[in-house]
């Protein structure tokens, strides 16, 4: 396997996508925050200072997934079709689960934005909260579904009854 960032030489560049036909593209993106039972009470009762966690870091994956390419040194910029974020918080964690959905139609895949949203999402989280609990961790920051285009489809192992296009 080949790695397409990178040119001959070994120089890196962005890949030129122009003679991929355009498909209906979708990535989805998982993250968690990881805190205490206490911090998640904030979250859930509506006590943090800064405000409304889960709308605030809704919107800002939001944002993130539109300014990828901004972001991401080699990423093509695409027009989004789709940017969607699902925050809830769970007591098992304890911590906020982060699901991104992306699309588009294009010619090159929304993986690297769909995980930029969940990122950027559990570090406004984090930011959210801070000032209650320092010790909070961002983990399993991973693509559960990419499809379309030549590769086709990837489900993560394990997550093929939790995701929903």
């Amino acid at each position: 396997m080949t790695l397409t960032h990178f040119d001959t030489e070994g120089r890196a560049h962005m890949v030129d996508v122009s003679d991929k036909p355009a498909t209906d593209r979708i990535a989805v993106a998982d993250a968690a925050v990881r805190m205490t039972a206490a911090t998640l009470a904030h979250v859930v009762e509506g006590r943090a200072r800064k405000g409304d966690v889960l709308g605030v870091a809704r919107l800002a994956g939001i944002m993130a997934a539109k300014r990828t390419a901004e972001l991401i040194p080699l990423c093509h910029p695409l027009p989004l079709t789709r940017a969607a974020l699902d925050l809830a918080p769970d007591p098992a964690l304890p911590g906020v689960r982060i699901r991104a959905t992306v699309k588009t139609s294009g010619n090159t895949g929304v993986e690297m934005e769909a995980l930029t949203a969940a990122s950027v999402a559990a570090l406004t989280v984090y930011d959210m909260l801070k000032a209650v609990e320092k010790s909070m961790v961002i983990e399993a920051v991973r693509v559960v579904l990419k499809d379309g285009g030549k590769s086709g489809r990837y489900l993560a192992p394990g997550s093929e009854a939790e995701v929903q296009e």
